[in-house]
């Protein structure tokens, strides 16, 4: 006759053989120390435009620290026409394959803006955004996912010259989206969570009116439910990042960005205005908006 413990063992062996979730025993963490050497790495090359040795170098960091997580990825390069001539754009495509093979992506842009007049090094609107990324690939490779995970480091955000002229800017991600479109694979991706100057030190994030809604919405829950109401505010903006073009092209997409920086695009964007604190908020709203975010796409399947 077996034991009442030998009888729960059993049990217990055998739920974590059929649910291998169950496994997990130990909380997926965001390392917000981690992500922050990420950030200190980048900053460390410089300035990184595209199409800069600077740029090429922080694009072989993220590649090796990919490897090392276990997650697969490539490049997609092409030669971007832009106001000063076409410019060498290379993007980064990592994958960690689901349950599912529909995706969700996290993404960022790793370049940073081009100035000729003062040594721009972009801690926060540049290299924050990709540590974070970054980070989010180490954690999610150890969680049992349901859909596809997909990380976009996308080159060429920055405008070359003037944003508002001639499509000026969103190179990588616009680059994505028509070679997603002609090869047929955007239907797959189901969703898109853009990070961009996540480092602010005063960390205040609104709500964007070009993001889709109720991405948003379960983004926002997540802040509320983790006690970061102070940072991810309840105001309306609207902003023009990289998830626009997503967006149009009708993926449902939303921008987790603090623009309310001083900083923004000037030689202070340094490691002394960024802080470890505010990629560890973005970090755990991220993580747990995810779970909330697969419940919806499988209910309107």
């Amino acid at each position: 006759m077996r034991s009442a413990a030998a009888v729960v063992g059993a049990l217990l062996v055998a739920c974590a053989v059929n649910n291998p979730a169950s496994m997990q025993t130990a909380p997926l963490k965001f390392d917000s120390t981690r992500a922050y050497e990420d950030l200190r790495r980048q900053v460390g090359f410089g300035p990184r435009p595209s199409g800069s040795a600077a740029l090429g170098q922080t694009r072989q960091y993220i590649l090796a620290q990919l490897k090392t997580a276990g997650v697969a990825a490539h490049e997609d390069a092409w030669d971007a026409q832009t106001p000063i001539g076409p410019i060498r754009m290379v993007n980064i495509i990592a994958t960690i394959p689901g349950r599912r093979t529909d995706r969700i992506a996290f993404a960022t842009h790793y370049d940073t803006k081009l100035f000729r007049d003062f040594r721009f090094v972009g801690a926060s609107d540049g290299a924050s955004s990709t540590a974070g990324v970054l980070e989010l690939a180490r954690v999610l490779q150890g969680r049992q996912n349901d859909y596809t995970i997909e990380l976009l480091f996308f080159d060429g955000e920055e405008a070359v010259v003037d944003w508002y002229r001639n499509n000026d800017n969103t190179y990588g991600s616009r680059h994505y989206v028509q070679s997603a479109q002609k090869a047929g694979t955007l239907a797959g991706l189901k969703a898109l969570v853009l990070l961009d100057m996540i480092g602010d030190r005063n960390l205040t994030i609104r709500r964007d009116s070009n993001s889709t809604r109720w991405l948003t919405d379960l983004v926002w829950a997540s802040a509320a439910r983790l006690g970061y109401r102070a940072q991810f505010l309840p105001d309306d903006t609207t902003i023009e990042d990289d998830h626009v073009n997503f967006v149009k092209a009708g993926v449902p997409s939303v921008d987790i960005i603090d623009l309310d920086y001083p900083a923004w695009h000037t030689v202070q964007d340094d490691l002394d205005h960024v802080s470890a604190r505010s990629l560890q908020i973005v970090g755990d709203v991220v993580l747990d908006a995810l779970p909330q975010i697969e419940k919806r796409l499988a209910s309107t399947k």
